[in-house]
This record gives structure tokens, sequence and C-alpha cells, in this order.
């Protein structure tokens, strides 16, 4: 029975220090760009976006769509450094 205690220790100390980890993990924040950089998302490490900055060059009401797609790259990008 001494073994087995010893494992349930053992497992326990794995669990918290995995806690830790990924507390840690979500409290980094992984940025990315596109567009040359005139959009730049960042993300944690949880996934969630945390902020996006656009250039303003990049604002044309007559091309949403282009903008959309760059805003959609840099935050895909983003969550996958958080990876």
């Amino acid at each position: 029975m001494k073994d087995l205690s010893s494992i349930m220790q053992q497992a326990q100390k794995m669990q918290e220090k995995l806690a830790l980890v990924q507390k840690e993990l979500a409290s980094r924040a992984y940025e990315a760009s596109s567009g040359g950089g005139m959009v730049k998302a960042t993300v944690n490490g949880s996934h969630r976006v945390v902020s996006i900055k656009i250039d303003p060059v990049v604002v044309n009401p007559n091309d949403v769509s282009m903008l959309e797609d760059l805003i959609v790259a840099a935050v895909n990008e983003a969550s996958k450094r958080a990876q």
C-alpha cells in the first residue's frame, strides 16, 4: 500500500504543476500581424482575442472585405502561435 500512496502523492504533485503551467500559458500574449503590419491581433493562451490594432491607412469604406480578411488572417496567426 505504501507504493500506491506514493504514486497518489506524485500524481497530485503533477496535477498541481500542470495547473501552474496552464495558468502561466493562459496569461501570455501572442501577437501576429497581416497586411505588412497594418493589422495586428493579440490573443492570450486561452485563445481569447485581447486586442486588435488597425492602421488607419488600411481603412477604406469601399473595400471593407479586404480589412475583414486582414483581421481574420491576423487573429488566426496569433491563435496559431498561442497553440
